[in-house]
């Protein structure tokens, strides 16, 4: 595939090519701080329903794109997603999150995990990506997401949420063969998962290790790391085009070790200076994020000034303007569409 200028701009930066400005979009830019999802979410109460009846969720992607404009248009979706097409039974929570209904404590629960089929597990996945590549067309980028090994295995484990992850750690610590035979069944569930985004039309894929960060820089690298690689490095040997993106939340001791895992672009929170990041990581790490969500509370001044601090500190090559985690709930949409504003007004001689 060659270079082509008729590409989307975070395509491009995705994949170093020098932009006229830095591309921008949100991650949870679909969702809660919008009166329309709001608004939505009354008639459709369970998230499942949200994300899985193909229409609703082609509509709560689209409501950012039709209101900001933003460079990269995300599948509306949950990490937690594909576990029943494995056989984990769950459903999501408002407001708490996930809940898996019988957490996998045991060796021959493992043993049990159904081959992921994704055609037939998940084929409003298809549908909807298809739509969400029709309606953009070559404006903006049409981003897959899904979880990273660590973290499904932790919602998996635990049955939900976690503030200590106690339950998955003693299972790391006491019976780490036990995990790391959930670890590659998940990774390779995974890999097939981001396959079929892309054969689906996602351009770019973003792997979430939310709780990846909870791990110390050794265990990151006994149970998160060599996971994370399984699965690029699987969807490499097949779709060696499509730039991957990794976000690690509270990664700021673990950056370096993120650069190993194969993924194109890292996802750099606010615990580090864009700077800081920037020169442990090198010039040739695509990145991604940095601003702290809290910052869109701010004034309109504030949230320029900062915006345009970012962008200097990281650069005019392989930087994809973001927040370092998703946007709050109550987040005024004035700013959101200040910020999105702001980002596209950037140009070269900015940065």
């Amino acid at each position: 595939m060659g270079i082509s200028s008729t590409d989307p701009l975070l395509l491009r930066a995705a994949r170093g090519e020098v932009v006229d400005r830095p591309p921008v979009w949100m991650m949870r830019q679909a969702g809660r701080y919008m009166k329309a999802y709001r608004d939505l979410r009354e008639k459709y109460p369970s998230f499942r329903e949200r994300s899985e009846i193909p229409e609703v969720a082609i509509e709560v992607s689209l409501q950012p794109w039709r209101a900001f404009q933003p460079d990269g248009v995300i599948l509306f979706s949950d990490i937690v997603t594909p576990l029943p097409g494995l056989g984990i039974d769950m459903d999501i929570a408002e407001g708490k999150g996930p809940i898996i209904y019988s957490p996998i404590r045991t060796q021959e629960q493992i043993e049990n995990l159904r081959t992921f089929e994704p055609e037939e597990s998940l084929p409003f996945i298809k549908t909807i990506l298809q739509a969400l590549r029709q309606e953009v067309g070559n404006k903006s980028t049409v981003l897959g997401f899904v979880g990273a090994p660590w973290t499904l295995a932790a919602y998996a484990v635990e049955g939900k949420g976690s503030k200590t992850y106690s339950v998955i750690k003693n299972m790391a610590f006491s019976q780490p063969a036990i995990l790391h035979q959930l670890l590659t069944k998940l990774a390779d569930a995974i890999a097939i998962y981001v396959r079929y985004q892309i054969d689906c039309g996602a351009q770019v894929v973003q792997m979430f290790d939310s709780w990846a960060g909870q791990l110390s820089p050794q265990d990151y690298e006994i149970f998160a790391l060599p996971y994370q690689k399984r699965v690029f490095e699987q969807v490499k040997a097949t779709h060696p085009d499509t730039p991957l993106i990794l976000l690690v939340s509270g990664s700021a001791g673990l950056l370096e070790r993120m650069a190993q895992s194969g993924a194109d672009v890292l996802t750099i929170d606010w615990t580090v200076d864009m700077a800081d990041a920037r020169a442990r990581l090198g010039k040739n790490v695509k990145v991604q994020g940095n601003l702290d969500p809290g910052v869109l509370f701010g004034s309109k001044e504030f949230i320029r000034d900062r915006i345009l601090d970012t962008v200097r500190k990281a650069g005019n090559r392989g930087y994809i303007l973001n927040l370092g985690h998703g946007v709050l709930p109550e987040t005024p949409e004035e700013n959101v569409a200040f910020f999105f504003e702001t980002a596209k007004g950037l140009n070269a001689a900015v940065v």
